[in-house]
């Protein structure tokens, strides 16, 4: 018999606040996270704004060899892993910890350590680059961390698929526990790939938004838009066995009931135009979860800002919804954040507990210009009350690969 899954834990670091509480109050009250890049200088570029985690200080978090040994993006991790933990409240005496794994993803993770090593192997030599280059940069090391930091000794695991990472790695963990073979995991993904690298990688592809206005740079769905805002940060969720939660009297969030995934077989980068197999990851978490469009009441899209993405989701949306497409509410909250590349769908996806929990809609924030080609019902500006048990975030990545998945308000009659 397959086993039910829900969510027992949030945490999260983004750039409109450093817990869970923070960036929930920044989404319900239209925060805007986007600001001047302060990391580096900006004289060279293009690109003026991104989406910092603000006064942000290691120090704060981990001691001066911790912080000197973590990559950022693996700081990202343990913080807000360290915040859902808590908040589930496991513990060796309530919990096997050998059978908690740890699914943490990152598109791009040590991306400042590569930088910063390849800056000494070329102005100092090789005898310089640092011993620990490797285990900072590489992407597994945010999910390793985090088993070393509490113990966990299940399955661990970093699926990269671009910006469609992390909730790859949500839907793969409830898959995991669905199936039995944990009882626990601890899934989401962190990103902190801030630098002239980034930057410079994304600017020359024409993929950022070259706005100096943060209230009008990420406008998803808004016909103005140009290109996404580059963010940082963590979203991890406590995904547990329904009857393990209930047996240690755990509180429950919600509910993860779906979860499909595809992939395009068409460019590189761009989507595929038709927004077919976007369409059919959504349908296929919509069939895996037993329910029928009409049952949706909000979509947490992808919705990067740029022209391709936002106009192709519109159609993606459209053919898996049908008629329902109408009626669902549709918004993107990386007005708030930016766009976290691989931690994109994890911090969502914790936005989308939140809006459950408190039957509130987050909206697409700084919407000014309606665009025929992204004539969704969308949640403009400010956050809506409603009543809506069942949401789905949806996640798209270089590569092609399309993820959804689907959650539950929880009943706590069941």
């Amino acid at each position: 018999m397959e086993k039910r899954v829900v969510v027992t834990g949030l945490g999260a670091i983004t750039p409109i606040g450093k817990n869970v509480e923070e960036t929930w109050d920044g989404i319900k009250n239209s925060k805007c996270g986007i600001d001047e890049i302060s990391v580096f200088d900006t004289t060279n570029f293009k690109t003026k704004l991104d989406a910092e985690v603000k006064d942000y200080d290691a120090s704060e978090y981990f001691d001066p060899k911790q912080a000197k040994r973590f990559d950022r993006s693996s700081q990202f991790a343990i913080i807000a892993a360290r915040e859902a933990v808590e908040d589930s409240g496991i513990t060796k005496e309530n919990t096997d910890f050998d059978r908690v794994g740890i699914f943490v993803s990152s598109g791009i993770a040590g991306l400042i350590t590569i930088q910063d090593q390849a800056s000494t192997l070329v102005n100092k030599g090789n005898k310089r680059v640092s011993p620990m280059f490797i285990p900072m940069a590489i992407a597994n090391m945010p999910a390793g961390n985090i088993s070393i930091e509490f113990g966990f000794k299940g399955e661990s695991m970093s699926i990269v698929t671009a910006c469609a990472s992390a909730t790859h790695a949500v839907g793969e963990a409830y898959k995991t526990i669905k199936m039995g073979d944990e009882d626990v995991v601890i899934a989401g993904g962190t990103e902190a790939s801030i630098c002239e690298l980034g930057i410079a990688g994304f600017e020359n592809m024409k993929a950022l938004s070259g706005s100096e206005d943060k209230n009008r740079a990420s406008i998803p769905f808004d016909k103005e838009r140009s290109g996404f805002v580059m963010g940082e940060g963590a979203g991890i969720l406590v995904l547990e066995e329904l009857e393990h939660a209930k047996k240690r009297g755990a509180k429950i969030y919600g509910e993860l009931i779906g979860f499909g995934s595809t992939t395009d077989a068409y460019h590189i980068t761009s989507p595929c135009p038709d927004g077919e197999c976007g369409a059919k990851a959504m349908i296929r978490a919509m069939e895996n979860a037993n329910i029928k469009p009409s049952e949706v009441g909000y979509i947490n899209a992808h919705g990067t800002s740029t022209h391709l993405n936002d106009s192709t989701e519109t159609m993606a949306i459209k053919t898996a919804f049908g008629t329902s497409a109408k009626d669902v509410r549709v918004s993107s909250t990386k007005g708030n954040t930016g766009h976290l590349l691989g931690a994109a769908g994890g911090v969502e996806a914790v936005i989308c507990m939140k809006a459950l929990e408190d039957q509130i809609l987050p909206p697409t924030i700084n919407y000014k210009e309606k665009d025929e080609e992204c004539d969704l019902n969308l949640v403009v500006n400010n956050a809506e009350k409603a009543e809506f048990n069942i949401a789905m975030s949806n996640s798209l990545g270089f590569g092609g690969h399309n993820s959804s998945i689907v959650m539950r308000k929880w009943n706590v009659e069941e």
